[in-house]
Parts: structure tokens; C-alpha cells; sequence
């Protein structure tokens, strides 16, 4: 199936986290990584923004755009 990975045998002696899995024909190449800290804290840091501001601003017309003040 043109959508499964295609291991190839030459990088079973590369560790893990350096072998690739080819997609769509070799034009596209994916290998294991790691998130980084600092974009762990941007995503805990934007999920936080996202519960405050449902929170605090959610429903109506928006912030801003209630007419009966």
C-alpha cells in the first residue's frame, strides 16, 4: 500500500530516534523525535489563554459587542 511506511533494512544498525520512514515514494521523510521544553510551555501557556478567555469571554455577541451597556 502506497501509505504504509517503507522501512528500509541498510538503517536497522542507526539507532532509533535517527532512523526515517519513507512516505510517497522517498519524497517525504518522517523520523522519532522529542518535543522541545520551551514549545511544551507554549502549548501549556496557549491551552491556559484558551480556558481563561472561554471563561471569561465566552457567549453573547463577543467582547465588546453587547449593546445593552
Amino acid at each position: 500500500m502506497p501509505d504504509e511506511p517503507e522501512n528500509t533494512p541498510a538503517g536497522q544498525d542507526v539507532p532509533h530516534h535517527q532512523q526515517t520512514e519513507d512516505y510517497g515514494g522517498g519524497h517525504i521523510q518522517a523520523r522519532h523525535g522529542r518535543i522541545n521544553a520551551w514549545l511544551l510551555v507554549v502549548y501549556l501557556v496557549l491551552f491556559v489563554w484558551a480556558l481563561y478567555y472561554g471563561y471569561t469571554y465566552w457567549g453573547g455577541l463577543g467582547p465588546g459587542l453587547d449593546l445593552t451597556r
